[in-house]
């Protein structure tokens, strides 16, 4: 049976949830008999996410999705391209550092994210393909996860979904936010899903 690691992220800065963790506990409230799915909550540390991503891929998945929270987007946005640099938001574009000494500038995922795009958008969840996924830890995900099953030899195929915020995160916010609800979100996953069998 083909077999998928998702990963999504804890709570970070003024955020009490995150819109990732939040989708995909919508997501496992009705799972697919199958593809078999493997779930994890990591850390926002880049260390501690690239240990842990690590260790998850040695199990050799078919497939990881990674998932993240995009304050700000009113879209779930298809990953495409992970960069070999990062740094978090406390620090100044050039204090930041490549994430793999001396590894790829870039990974490109190999999964069908345009056509996830238009399947999403058919459906009536807004989505579309984005071609930088910033330089935070969002963007080390996708770019240890390709790097991995580059070095390890592993058949996993990578993706990384940035989702809105779920509307509980925006209530009361000054100035309004876009938003999404985590059941959108969750419906987008299983849709995605579905090709991943």
């Amino acid at each position: 049976m083909t077999s998928v690691l998702i990963t999504a992220f804890e709570p970070y800065d003024r955020w009490k949830t995150n819109a990732s963790w939040l989708a995909l506990i919508q997501m496992t409230q009705n799972l697919p008999e199958q593809p078999e799915i493997t779930t994890r909550l990591y850390p926002v540390d880049f260390a501690q996410m690239k240990k842990r991503l690590a260790e998850d891929m040695q199990a050799g998945y078919d497939f990881a999705l990674h998932l993240g929270q995009s304050p700000g987007s009113g879209r779930i946005a298809l990953e495409a391209i992970g960069l070999n640099i990062g740094g978090s938001s406390s620090q100044t574009p050039d204090q930041f550092r490549p994430i793999v000494e001396d590894g790829p500038v870039a990974y490109q995922s190999t999964l069908p994210l345009a056509e996830w795009s238009v399947k999403l958008r058919r459906a009536g969840i807004p989505a579309h393909v984005s071609y930088h996924a910033g330089t935070f830890l969002c963007n080390a995900t996708l770019y240890y996860s390709c790097y991995l099953a580059d070095q390890l030899d592993l058949a996993t195929q990578s993706a990384f979904v940035h989702l809105p915020l779920d509307l509980s995160q925006t209530t009361g916010q000054l100035p309004d936010m876009a938003s999404l609800p985590a059941s959108i979100s969750a419906a987008a996953l299983h849709l995605i899903l579905e090709d991943l069998k």
